[in-house]
């Protein structure tokens, strides 16, 4: 009888889930998600192959639930961060540094790295998810243009053209210092291209998301780099 996680089945079902949730999340990190496989995960997870079926039909089921799950989860991280920001310029720049630094799995436009590795309803379904942010940030932008922040514009339309800013270029670096000039880069460019006048502060300092791309480590000085051996 496999072992119950938790006191109830109710909290074992949980538990389960989130474990093949983090389990998914660490592989997707490391390879693509075709390459994944049920197995793969159920290893990762350190449980049965037989308890992922007890959860998810297939793997495209469990990548939806995941992605479902994690859409939810960092828009009420998001919401929080925004809380206690109440210039509306500032809350923009705080959005679009967010999204700037969330790890490249975690993004669903048309034709991001997951749409080639899904059937066509699920690329459709994960687009689907990302509504959560659209109204985010429509929200944000019709306040500032409420404040007269920024000057009246169609909100729908002027999210698409900040998402494709965001997301649509080249990942954002990890070197911390190549990372703080992008992004130093993107909040003046979104800024202008909005009609909002740049502020002489920085962006608002709030908590790091739990999709968040870490930035590379920086050497000690006078560290020596590692090099392959030949021999």
């Amino acid at each position: 009888m496999p072992k119950i996680l938790g006191h109830s089945l109710a909290e074992h079902r949980e538990r389960t889930r989130s474990a093949l949730f983090d389990a998914l999340g660490r592989l997707m990190s490391r390879q693509p998600f075709d390459k994944i496989t049920l197995s793969d995960v159920a290893a990762q997870a350190g449980v049965g192959r037989t308890a992922v079926y007890n959860h998810f039909a297939n793997k495209e089921d469990l990548l939806l639930a995941f992605m479902e799950h994690e859409a939810a989860r960092y828009s009420q991280e998001l919401s929080q961060a925004l809380e206690g920001i109440q210039d509306p310029v500032d809350r923009l720049r705080v959005y679009v540094h967010q999204q700037a630094l969330i790890k490249r799995d975690y993004h669903f436009p048309a034709t991001g790295p997951l749409n080639a590795s899904v059937s066509r309803a699920t690329a459709g379904r994960l687009r689907a998810h990302g509504e959560l942010l659209v109204q985010t940030l429509a929200a944000v932008l019709t306040d500032a243009m409420d404040s007269g922040a920024i000057p009246p514009q169609d909100p729908r339309t002027l999210v698409s053209l900040v998402h494709a800013c965001v997301m649509g270029g080249r990942p954002t670096p990890t070197e911390p210092a190549a990372r703080e000039a992008y992004l130093a880069a993107l909040d003046t460019f979104v800024l202008r291209a909005v009609g909002a006048a740049v502020p002489d502060h920085a962006v608002p300092t709030v908590p790091p998301s739990h999709v968040e791309e870490p930035a590379t480590p920086v050497p000690p000085a006078g560290a020596r780099c590692p090099v392959a051996h030949v021999a």
